[in-house]
């Protein structure tokens, strides 16, 4: 090493040196440190009783504005200030909703929906209501995570700091002043609907931000209230709903724990209860996105857990900016459908062929009758109505099907008195009857099989569309929850609930009336069993639907109504039972088409009986 290095290694440690010696604290401000240690330390001490002894808790310590100043330097720096301060709550609304802000984390505290309220769960009727709120949970988080230089630990978390508000008309800014530069979230409120439009702007931010740091993390939890009577299908229409860019939204599980990763653009997500959501529609788009949700126990004042993180793309210039809007409000279609492409898609009608007859046929004829019937429960009888006006031409080729089965029902019994026991040999007779006189047992299953879409998506609508919500009908008071004809004293097994449904027992009855009619040309000697099935089956669903929604049953209640009401009158009075014999006598003289279906059948029975006879003649 030579002269000049050696010089130069010296020069810099007596900078070093000088350095510290000018930086070091003075000897007071050593004192008062470790009095501050010595205070978190006594304060942080558990004190563990040994056995017999009286446990006794510690008086708190309480720290001198200098002592919480100096620990509060160690731990945030420069940001000290911002993270101590009063909670306030700050209050902007318009015609629709008011909304709630609060200075810690400058996020929105709570939102109360004018126009809705939430049901108290009682066994009044009606129930008792109180103001609906959403985002109003204590535990709630949202919150972002700064790569940043300017603290200690090397993250900026907005969460925890202290905002100042200021308020201008439906307008509110939240700003922290951090050494020259600032963090702003603006929130305006739309006049009349769900939306408020946000922006975050971190204006003068760049020397603070990590050089290395290519995005900001936004982290939204939302604890959902109960809102809804019947907590079990409001727990299995809840969930995290999300977009991405040029996809299809997609959702985390209903109806258990689940978890979701996205690498990529996000456009929008939603945390949805069965009735309301609040979304977030970004500018642009979010980006990697990790969605999850996690049930609560059912004895839990809340319902679910919502979880979302996302990353927000720095650009990497003196000032940073991500626009968003947001929507808090009830699951309208129509307004989510103009609030952002998909988002419609939150309302739980369904997926495929199901979600697309609610969307596209039976939600726009709800709307068109309502504009006209201000009844909800009248709009479900006249759609029962019109459904089953449209599909008659098909029910009338049943009961006409069913008709021809009832003339030949005394040719059947003349066969089953010749055969007796012999039960191959009927069966083979009997479709040999049917074959020469045109007739087919299953001619009334196209009916039923067409019908199947429909009460499927009716089976999702019900309990998914708004529109019922609270909605009452003669003796039930909410179209989207049971109704209760009266309160039992305790809780059934099964899930049945505490309660009869009354349209339920209603279409359960119905529903053996209309089973009894509808069944008595048809021969089930050959099978008991499926008679008794068929009266037992009513009984067994009444199980699952005390607990549905009224809605749903009100309407399978007026379908069975038609129902025998068309069978009735079709049978006695349009079809005409002296054309069928006449059919009867022209088809058995026209020439039978090979193959078929009937005769392919014929074939096997004929060729069962064949082994059954070989069998017999073998012992």
């Amino acid at each position: 090493m030579d002269k000049n290095n050696i010089i130069g290694l010296i020069l810099i440690f007596g900078i070093l040196m000088g350095y510290s010696w000018y930086t070091a604290p003075t000897q007071a401000q050593i004192e008062e440190q470790q009095r501050v240690r010595d205070s978190i330390q006594i304060a942080q001490q558990e004190v563990v009783p040994s056995a017999g002894q009286e446990i006794r808790t510690a008086a708190p310590v309480i720290l001198s504005d200098s002592a919480r100043a100096v620990q509060s330097q160690q731990k945030y720096g420069s940001l000290a200030t911002l993270y101590d301060g009063e909670e306030s709550i700050s209050t902007i609304e318009n015609a629709v909703f008011k909304v709630n802000f609060t200075n810690k984390g400058g996020r929105i505290q709570s939102v109360e929906l004018k126009n809705y309220m939430k049901n108290v769960d009682d066994k009044k009727t009606p129930h008792d209501q109180t103001p609906l709120y959403l985002l109003e949970d204590e535990k709630n988080k949202f919150e972002y995570t700064i790569p940043s230089t300017a603290v200690p630990g090397g993250e900026i978390n907005t969460g925890q700091l202290f905002f100042t508000p200021q308020i201008t008309g439906n307008r509110i800014i939240f700003t922290a002043n951090i050494d020259g530069g600032s963090i702003e979230q603006i929130y305006t409120l739309d006049e009349a609907d769900y939306s408020i439009d946000y922006d975050l702007k971190l204006n003068g931010m760049s020397d603070k931000i990590a050089g290395n740091a290519k995005s900001i993390q936004l982290k939204w939890i939302n604890y959902l209230d109960k809102i809804e009577i019947n907590h079990n299908f409001e727990r299995f229409y809840t969930s995290v709903y999300f977009k991405e860019v040029e996809e299809t939204p997609d959702y985390c599980s209903c109806r258990a724990d689940d978890e979701e990763n996205l690498e990529g653009k996000i456009k929008w997500v939603s945390h949805t209860n069965q009735f309301f959501n609040t979304s977030l529609v970004a500018q642009n788009a979010f980006e990697n996105g990790n969605f999850k949700t996690e049930m609560m126990e059912t004895d839990d004042e809340d319902l679910k857990k919502m979880s979302t993180t996302m990353s927000l793309p720095l650009s990497g210039g003196a000032s940073e900016q991500f626009s968003m809007k947001i929507y808090t409000g009830p699951n309208d279609f129509n307004a989510l459908k103009a609030f952002s492409p998909g988002l419609e898609n939150v309302i739980p009608y369904g997926w495929s062929i199901f979600g697309t007859i609610n969307r596209w046929i039976i939600r726009p004829s709800f709307d068109f009758l309502s504009k006209y019937i201000g009844s909800k429960g009248l709009n479900i009888l006249l759609l029962t109505f019109l459904i089953k006006l449209l599909l008659f031409p098909l029910t009338y080729k049943m009961l006409y099907s069913q008709q021809k089965m009832a003339a030949l029902k005394p040719r059947l019994a003349k066969l089953k008195e010749k055969l007796k026991d012999d039960q191959q040999a009927y069966s083979m007779e009997q479709m040999k009857l049917y074959r020469e006189y045109g007739a087919s047992p299953l001619g009334g299953c196209l009916p039923m099989v067409v019908q199947m879409p429909i009460w499927y998506a009716l089976f999702r609508f019900f309990p998914a569309s708004i529109n019922f919500r609270q909605e009452g009908f003669l003796w039930a008071d909410d179209l989207s929850s049971f109704d209760v004809a009266f309160w039992l004293p305790m809780e059934l097994p099964f899930n049945f609930g505490a309660h009869l449904s009354l349209f339920s027992i209603l279409w359960a009855i119905t529903t053996v009336i209309y089973t009894y009619y509808n069944t008595k040309h048809m021969d089930m000697t050959a099978n008991p069993a499926m008679k008794y099935m068929q009266y037992a089956m009513p009984l067994m669903f009444l199980v699952f639907f005390n607990n549905y929604a009224s809605g749903l049953t009100c309407y399978m209640f007026f379908s069975n109504l038609i129902n025998i009401a068309q069978t009735v009158i079709t049978k006695n009075f349009i079809i005409d039972k002296d054309k069928i014999e006449e059919e009867f006598k022209a088809y058995k003289k026209k020439p039978k088409k090979t193959g078929g279906f009937q005769e392919r059948l014929q074939t096997m029975l004929a060729e069962q009986q064949k082994a059954a006879e070989a069998a017999k003649k073998k012992k």
